[in-house]
């Protein structure tokens, strides 16, 4: 692995199977090689709705544990503001992973009594919260998120508007953090920031 640094912020995007996990681990290993000081958390925001997802987090749980064994793992499903400010001090670096998850929650169920599927919007107070909470970390913030917006419109609204709602997620994210990297074939592109 080659020697990476540490940004005070960093946003981390790709499509599936890109690397981007694997980027937000590789940043936590080298913040616990630095100093016997240093601590490292995974803020989780998977929620489990069905067999297969239990199977998959599991599954990233063990190996992401023989990766990384000094990675705690702390779960924020909805209030990932709260989480990440709660989570250490100046020597904790945070992992979010992923936001996408955690829109995907924010916006679940996407069907009720008084709103249509389709019909949602924007969770901006939250996304606003989220970002007050990066700004605010004391110790070093590594967000993971999808970038889903790359190819063709999708069919339906209900889609169409979550690929919106993400990508206005991606956009503020991206805004706020000192650097961005999108990674495709697990190799990192820097949008923004230095390497």
């Amino acid at each position: 692995m080659t020697e990476l640094k540490l940004a005070r912020s960093e946003l981390i995007i790709g499509g599936q199977k890109s690397g981007k996990s694997r980027r937000g681990e590789d940043l936590a290993i080298a913040w616990l090689r630095a100093s016997a000081s240093h601590s490292a958390v995974l803020i989780a925001t998977a929620q489990a709705y069905d067999d297969e997802m239990r199977e998959r987090i599991a599954r990233h749980q063990r190996e992401r544990a023989l990766r990384v064994p000094g990675l705690r793992t702390l779960e924020a499903s909805k209030d990932l503001a709260a989480v990440l400010q709660q989570a250490g001090g100046a020597e904790t670096l945070r992992v979010i992973d992923c936001l996408t998850l955690w829109l995907t929650g924010l916006l679940m169920p996407m069907e009720t009594e008084n709103q249509a599927v389709g019909a949602f919007e924007i969770p901006e107070q939250a996304i606003d919260r989220l970002l007050a909470a990066i700004e605010s970390s004391p110790g070093p913030v590594v967000l993971v998120g999808n970038e889903i917006g790359l190819g063709v419109i999708p069919m339906g609204r209900e889609v169409r508007a979550f690929v919106d709602a993400l990508g206005v997620l991606n956009q503020r994210v991206a805004e706020r953090c000192e650097r961005v990297v999108l990674m495709a074939a697990g190799l990192p592109l820097y949008l923004k920031g230095s390497p």
